[in-house]
């Protein structure tokens, strides 16, 4: 149920030209096979676009209840269901990781060997680390692991060479723990910035301390009590059929379906970096639920001081991510911007080049899906399509420019 966006201080004819910009430049051209927006300002839902294919070989329509891949969009819910056992004292920032999986106590920083080849300990040459890997640095991405896409260092060589991605395991979270801990870290904890299957070892963590399925944990303490009742790591028979195909560019820049799996089964280890499926409707109900503090409609999540914290910027020293980054893998500049429990956010909107608010909090997934929540204007975005790589086009950055210059009535 939408509200006229001039109720609460919004433009409609500035948010009308974001459907025409997202068509004429995106979905009509070709570039993308759809999208699907949701903007709304204090709970209430001020603009949606729905436009494009869910499958451009069917020319099955996308529809407001689409169900997409959101890749790293999943992180965020794992580290608010990481945060729920924190809160209740099960775990502390501040523990080193070993404390749950003792077979990394050991961990090393790689110096050299490996050459790309799959390693085993005795084929490594490390350094212990500075300090030892702790809680606070999987959350934030600044435990030395990796991604084998980074395609950088014989570290993440040795990560593709093992199918050390949650999406290739057939052991579970726990097979894919114990293979991660034969290799050695990038760089020792806390000193740096990369982003890594930290969020996938969380999952496993909430899993290992709960002594609940990680994704049963989510379903029963946050898909259920927010009503997401289209989110999770496979599709049901009778959902199937509202999975969106996602796609990439062909030989001949045509898009053609990417492949990726059906997600139709329960994986053999839910990816808590970026498993899950969605809708626009379910996503957006886990925003409300973080601009508003940490509870909606009576559930109750986390506390308001717990996600301040989570907002705040945690990378060492209180620096931006253009400073401390190893990996620049999205078309957003890292000027102005910090990164906390399990989000970036903005600390300069000077630096970023685009206008915002002064700790709006945000991140995208794979397919080029975003949302952003921005608690100066209360603000929750959710940007939907399904298309790889996220870094093609701009239209992150595009979509928070229109989108801000639509408030006409500023709360900052």
């Amino acid at each position: 149920m939408s509200v006229k966006p001039e109720s609460v201080g919004m433009c409609s004819q500035r948010l009308a030209r974001i459907d025409r910009f997202l068509n004429e430049r995106y979905v009509a051209s070709g570039r993308l096979p759809n999208a699907l927006l949701q903007v709304a300002r204090g709970g209430q839902r001020v603009h949606q676009t729905v436009l494009g294919k869910a499958s451009l070989e069917s020319g099955a329509p996308l529809a407001e209840d689409s169900i997409v891949r959101i890749y790293s969009m999943t992180k965020p819910i794992t580290s608010v269901a990481f945060m729920m056992l924190v809160e209740e004292g099960r775990v502390a920032l501040e523990d080193p990781v070993h404390r749950f999986i003792p077979s990394w106590r050991n961990l090393g920083v790689y110096v050299g060997g490996g050459g790309g080849l799959p390693g085993t300990p005795p084929g490594w040459l490390t350094r212990p680390t500075d300090a030892p890997m702790r809680m606070i640095d999987l959350l934030r991405h600044t435990s030395g692991l990796t991604y084998g896409f980074q395609n950088r260092t014989n570290v993440d060589a040795a990560y593709r060479a093992q199918k050390l991605d949650t999406f290739a395991r057939t052991d579970g979270l726990q097979g894919f723990v114990e293979a991660l801990g034969q290799v050695p870290l990038e760089f020792s904890p806390g000193t740096a910035w990369n982003y890594s299957v930290s969020t996938d070892v969380l999952g496993y963590l909430v899993e290992a301390i709960s002594g609940q399925p990680f994704a049963e944990f989510l379903q029963q303490r946050i898909f259920a009590p927010l009503g997401m009742r289209d989110t999770a790591f496979f599709v049901d028979a009778d959902k199937a059929a509202r999975l969106a195909q996602c796609y990439v560019l062909g030989p001949d820049a045509k898009l053609v379906p990417a492949q990726l799996g059906q997600f139709r089964e329960p994986p053999s280890a839910p990816s808590g970096g970026g498993g899950l499926l969605s809708t626009a409707h379910d996503y957006m109900r886990f925003c409300e639920c973080l601009r508003r503090g940490g509870a909606l409609d009576g559930a109750r999540l986390l506390g308001p001081k717990t996600l301040a914290l989570m907002r705040a910027n945690h990378l060492p020293g209180g620096r931006d991510l253009a400073d401390v980054s190893l990996s620049m893998f999205t078309e957003a500049t890292y000027r102005g911007v910090g990164f906390g429990l399990g989000f970036a956010m903005t600390t300069d909107v000077a630096k970023t080049q685009v206008a915002g608010s002064v700790g709006e909090y945000w991140w995208g997934g794979a397919a080029s899906t975003a949302f952003w929540i921005d608690p100066v204007e209360d603000l929750c975005v959710v940007f939907l399509t399904q298309f790889m790589p996220s870094t093609l086009y701009p239209i992150r950055r595009e979509l928070r420019t229109m989108i801000n210059a639509a408030v006409i009535d500023s709360r900052a």
